[in-house]
């Protein structure tokens, strides 16, 4: 297959390619290929979905560079003015490695989709679900809407809003667009955001406090992705600058928690997952088949932007057999 096939192929959408807008691939800091399809323009924005976590654990990462907090901390230290529920306990133990690993507790067997995302403040509602009676017990459970207490911590240390945070520390540096906070929140505009299918601006959803949704919602390109990929690749580094440190890259990508079968039995960082144990691969993977792919065995980073379509999971698989080959060798 050559660039022409893996145009036509994913032109013709055939079978979970269907839904793919932008492909771009970078190594060494160098753009060595980019296709767009459906309409899409290489600067066009698409809704990430969960890779949004990945770009979350960075900047949760040059927060701690910058000594705003430690993995360790406890969560309720920067909601000193949250008012915990009575008989509740197991909130004061969590910390923020445990938001991370995506193994901090929470009530209820499922995500309360429309009482936090309907609420004046989806952090704090977001808080009202952490904790409950089983205590700690380091269960992996995946939590969109509980990362959502990431980027609350990280305004409060801060002291400015998640989104000018991660335009100054990270967007910016990378030659990423500014972004801007989406603004509605309403129900109907929430669907509308999921399921539209055309380009977005370079934004990112929003709660009524103007706080950015930590697990979901980020608008980036194919190339930004490559771009962010390509910053991890090389340790934090990107165009001579250091943008997080080398030890955060380190352990986020460090595998702490082995996955099930849901989660193709892939092993967990911080936020980042690593398809195989025995590959450096690494990846912020979301729905609809959005992700940032690294690979530091052939040094190459690929970012993947596509529409709403529900029940992708072999994206790594996709890149390995069908995009890696057509890339120009070094």
């Amino acid at each position: 297959m050559d660039r022409k096939d893996l145009h036509e192929l994913i032109a013709e959408g055939t079978g979970n390619a269907g839904n793919i807008c932008q492909i771009c691939a970078f190594r060494d800091g160098e753009n060595i290929y980019e296709d767009s399809w459906r309409g899409f323009k290489s600067d066009d924005a698409v809704n990430i979905n969960s890779v949004t976590k990945g770009v979350m654990a960075i900047l949760a990462g040059i927060a701690a560079d910058k000594g705003l907090f430690g993995v360790d901390d406890k969560v309720l230290d920067f909601f000193p003015d949250y008012q915990v529920r009575r008989g509740e306990k197991t909130i004061y133990d969590v910390t923020i490695k445990h938001l991370l690993t995506m193994t901090a507790p929470y009530k209820g067997k499922s995500e309360p989709w429309k009482k936090v995302c309907t609420s004046p403040d989806w952090t704090v509602s977001a808080l009202d679900l952490l904790g409950g009676r089983k205590g700690i017990t380091g269960e992996f459970r995946y939590a969109t809407l509980g990362i959502q207490i990431l980027s609350g911590i990280i305004e409060n240390a801060s002291g400015e809003k998640c989104i000018d945070f991660a335009n100054k520390n990270l967007f910016i540096p990378l030659g990423i667009p500014e972004h801007s906070i989406h603004g509605d929140s309403s129900k109907e505009d929430q669907f509308d955001f999921f399921m539209n299918k055309g380009p977005r601006k370079n934004e990112w959803y929003s709660d009524p406090q103007d706080t950015v949704t930590a697990g979901w919602g980020l608008c980036l390109t194919g190339m930004d992705m490559a771009r962010i990929g390509d910053m991890v690749l090389n340790e934090g580094r990107s165009g001579g600058r250091q943008i997080v440190s080398a030890d955060w890259i380190g352990e986020m990508i460090k595998p702490r928690l082995k996955l099930g079968r849901m989660f193709g039995n892939m092993e967990y960082g911080y936020l980042w997952y690593k398809p195989y144990e025995n590959k450096e691969v690494y990846a912020a993977i979301g729905d609809s088949g959005n992700i940032i792919y690294v690979n530091r065995e052939m040094n190459i980073s690929v970012g993947i932007t596509g529409t709403f379509k529900p029940r992708i999971f072999d994206r790594v698989e996709f890149i390995e057999k069908t995009v890696l080959p057509v890339l120009p060798e070094k």
